[in-house]
């Protein structure tokens, strides 16, 4: 086995050989990548010297010391920016050249292609990412600057490795795409920003010193690039790369496909209800059910942990009585709720899973919905706490709404992620964009067909006959 995956994998380093002699030809290239290598980190240590002394002359030196690890991030970060160039002219910068037909041409397979190019592609990202920080941390040393911790520098080496591979598979995703190097450039703009705000969420991790979620961080990001690697490898055409010539916004064609896809063969509204969201649903229900499960876990976890924690979330909120905090928000008469609020609440809920879960392939989608399954569990274990029946809390408080809310909230987060599925999975009759926009039409099916009535019976229900439900059992 390990002989034939040798084999296999022969071809992709030599793709990857020829890109790296390539790259290491054209000075244009490295001379601008590693001067800006060698000169950013010492531009950062300056900085981090006079943050250190900054926060230490006010009695801060904690901030300072933290200071210290989000710059070594962005060392690794910026060169991997610069470097970036390298990774959108994969393809489509040997299509202008024409030197791209020898190699389409070859008996190698579109995976080992691909893997070829991407692996080149991260090489000088990660070189000068590395050095960058090495250069960073020797001057650290000679300027007398405390250094990170063993565990921060893993985690900074760790989340610059990934965000490096996150970074150029998208890239070379955007090449594979593009008919020109200048639109490729053109788009990076939506690998830099997304990647730009994910290093803001993790300067905030870094800041508030909780290393778990940084690990955390580091986890999610390598699932993230090996999705997007995986996209990559599943709608890798090298007939489409040749036979795409010029980038059109087809705004038609882009609505065509949408609306065939989402009425289906249905003839009437009612034969789309009782034809098309049925045959969506059961596309979708291995994604249902794994919804389902880890919402289960989600909540019995978050029971466990509230239910074990309550004397500490009392104390933390100001107030001994459990019942007084989280009633609340439990939508009692005299609280300004209402139906409006009340559905645009559960609705603003759904939306924002569904947009996480677009940029994700579902995965950040999938956590928000799993930290709103955790807050039902939590409420429950928290109310046992306090002596009060968490099964008639269910019943009462949560199950009348619940019926309709919970559905909803699953199919809906289901759907994003078949959205996701479906982009991962290889099928040569479609390309990138079909898969994108048929993705997109059984996601609205579901979520206007299924989530959205289900949500407004839930939102009907819990203002008018949850609380007085729920009022009863807290007398």
């Amino acid at each position: 086995m390990t002989e034939r995956l040798r084999d296999q994998l022969r071809p992709a380093w030599l793709v990857a050989w020829r890109e790296l002699r390539d790259q290491l030809r054209d000075w244009r290239i490295l001379v601008p990548i590693f001067a800006l290598t060698l000169f950013f980190p010492f531009l950062m240590n300056f900085t981090a010297r006079a943050a250190l002394d900054f926060a230490t002359q006010y009695g801060t030196p904690l901030i300072g010391e933290r200071f210290v690890p989000f710059l070594l991030m962005v060392v690794g970060f910026f060169p991997i920016t610069v470097s970036l160039v390298i990774a959108l002219e994969t393809f489509v910068g040997e299509k202008e050249r024409g030197t791209i037909e020898p190699l389409l041409s070859s008996p190698l397979k579109d995976w080992q292609l691909f893997m070829g190019k991407l692996t080149a592609a991260a090489g000088a990202p990660l070189v000068t990412a590395y050095l960058g920080i090495t250069v960073y941390l020797v001057s650290l040393h000679f300027n007398g600057v405390p250094l990170p911790d063993l565990n921060r520098l893993a985690q900074t080496v760790m989340l610059t490795s990934v965000q490096a591979v996150l970074m150029v598979s998208g890239a070379i995703l955007i090449s594979t795409q593009a008919t020109s190097v200048r639109a490729a450039n053109l788009m990076s703009s939506f690998v830099i920003i997304p990647i730009a705000l994910l290093i803001q969420g993790e300067s905030i991790l870094m800041f508030w010193g909780n290393h778990q979620v940084l690990w955390l961080a580091v986890a999610a990001v390598a699932v993230l690039a090996a999705l997007l690697v995986r996209v990559g490898l599943a709608h890798f055409q090298r007939e489409a790369l040749l036979g795409r010539e010029i980038d059109i916004l087809n705004l038609r064609w882009m609505g065509r496909t949408f609306w065939r896809a989402f009425r289906g063969e249905a003839k009437s509204f009612g034969d789309w209800y009782r034809r098309e969201v049925p045959r969506t649903l059961r596309r979708q229900r291995t994604s249902i059910l794994l919804t389902l499960v880890l919402g289960v876990i989600a909540a019995a976890g978050a029971y466990w942990w509230s239910a074990s924690h309550a004397a500490e979330l009392a104390a933390a909120s100001g107030s001994g009585d459990l019942t007084q905090v989280f009633g609340q928000d439990a939508g009692l008469p005299g609280d300004a709720i209402s139906f409006p609020v009340i559905f645009w609440h559960n609705l603003r809920a759904v939306l924002v899973i569904s947009l996480l879960g677009l940029f994700s392939f579902g995965v950040l989608g999938a956590l928000f919905y799993l930290v709103n399954m955790a807050v039902i569990g939590g409420v429950l274990g928290a109310f046992e706490a306090s002596g009060i029946s968490p099964l008639l809390l269910a019943v009462y408080g949560i199950l009348p709404h619940g019926i309709f809310e919970i559905p909803a909230l699953i199919l809906s987060s289901a759907a994003i992620l078949h959205f996701g599925v479906t982009l991962v999975t290889p099928d040569t009759r479609k390309t990138l964009g079909e898969s994108m926009i048929e993705g997109l039409a059984d996601w609205a099916k579901v979520t206007l067909g299924v989530a959205l009535p289900l949500l407004a019976v839930a939102a009907a229900v819990e203002t008018w006959i949850t609380p007085v439900l729920l009022l009863s059992v807290l007398k």
